[in-house]
């Protein structure tokens, strides 16, 4: 009986991924009364609910068990990977994209059911693919890894004011995860800053977010009873929208496909060629600040070189070459939370502000 529970909990592991080029990999059969046994003694190590802190890693909600529904699951969650893991890029109108979806199940590395004891009863499918595989796929696609986004942190109240929790917000995250965003949520409410200033971008507020949280993405929402109002925080700024809904998953689902819709016109831009020009980083107080930042700068893709040009007060100028507008790299560097938006400064092109 030991050994039955212990193959239970397992996660079903796949062996090293074939060359995407090549015919699908079969999957092991799965004995159905054992996993449907595993899913109502609740033994997954992926719990119903559970983030997955990897790019790699997608849940998607499949009507049964059964390999159709399964290799229709492995395609949905590639199609979300590949666009993570560009940087938002739409590959589907790349040659090989079909054909790519199509092999999905060769790349797969774990996949792992779990069930909602509801009447009648639903499943998700988490799959996690291997990275190397997904990296080398988007290549072939002609594109790049263009740098995986940080999680859009979700801050959404009720009616009553009371913070809505993971399991409240399925349909929201759902709509953020089919383009390409991951998100995060605000466990302890305690823990965060003053949503006020925080929904306006106060850097006091975004830096508590950055430490707790580790992004600079965040969509706040105040529900009503048919209506709500949002503001997606990226990049040091504060975008504000109504939306009215009668269906209160229809309300989130949109607010979901406004901001990843609000975040793909600032974040996804594709790199045409190299730009080089001046930046300018204010709020530096260490040796540690400035060694963190250039740590920074040089751990993002698009960034090809950096340079110190000088020094002032608590800022400093650098020249750098990166494969985007220096404006645009100022936003993608502030989705990740450690920087904003900084004031102009004479003689550079674009400006940041270090968050600490």
């Amino acid at each position: 009986m030991i050994d039955v529970k212990r193959r239970i909990g397992q996660t079903f592991a796949r062996s090293p991924p074939l060359n995407t080029a090549t015919r699908p990999m079969r999957l092991p059969r799965l004995p159905i009364a054992l996993l449907l046994f595993g899913l109502v003694l609740g033994l997954s190590p992926m719990a119903r609910g559970q983030t997955t802190n990897s790019p790699y890693t997608v849940v998607v909600p499949v009507t049964d068990t059964s390999a159709t529904q399964r290799s229709q699951a492995f395609q949905s969650a590639l199609g979300q990977v590949l666009v993570r893991v560009s940087g938002g890029q739409d590959l589907s109108g790349k040659p090989g994209y079909a054909d790519a979806l199509q092999n999905a199940a060769g790349i797969v590395k774990q996949f792992q059911y779990q069930a909602d004891h509801g009447n009648p009863p639903s499943f998700t499918l988490a799959v996690s693919f291997d990275q190397g595989a997904v990296q080398r796929l988007i290549t072939q696609l002609g594109a790049t890894t263009a740098g995986v986004r940080p999680p859009l942190l979700l801050v959404v109240k009720a009616g009553d004011g009371h913070l809505l929790k993971q399991d409240e917000l399925g349909a929201l995250a759902g709509a953020i995860n089919k383009h390409g965003y991951q998100v995060s949520y605000a466990d302890d409410p305690s823990q965060l800053p003053d949503l006020g200033k925080l929904a306006d971008a106060d850097p006091a507020a975004l830096s508590a977010i950055s430490r707790i949280y580790h992004t600079g993405l965040v969509l706040i929402g105040n529900l009503h009873a048919n209506s709500a109002d949002w503001t997606l925080v990226s990049g040091g700024q504060s975008q504000h929208w109504s939306a009215q809904n009668n269906d209160p998953n229809a309300l989130l689902a949109d607010a979901g496909q406004g901001a990843t819709d609000r975040l793909s016109q600032a974040l996804n831009v594709i790199a045409t060629g190299d730009v080089s020009g001046k930046l300018w980083v204010s709020g530096l107080h260490s040796a540690m600040d400035y060694a963190n930042l250039l740590a920074t700068l040089r751990a993002d893709p698009s960034v090809h070189s950096v340079a110190t040009e000088g020094a002032q007060d608590d800022g400093v100028m650098l020249s750098v070459t990166a494969g985007m507008p220096l404006d645009n790299l100022v936003t993608n560097l502030a989705a990740a939370g450690r920087v904003m938006e900084g004031q102009s400064h004479d003689g550079a092109d674009a400006s940041l502000r270090w968050l600490h």
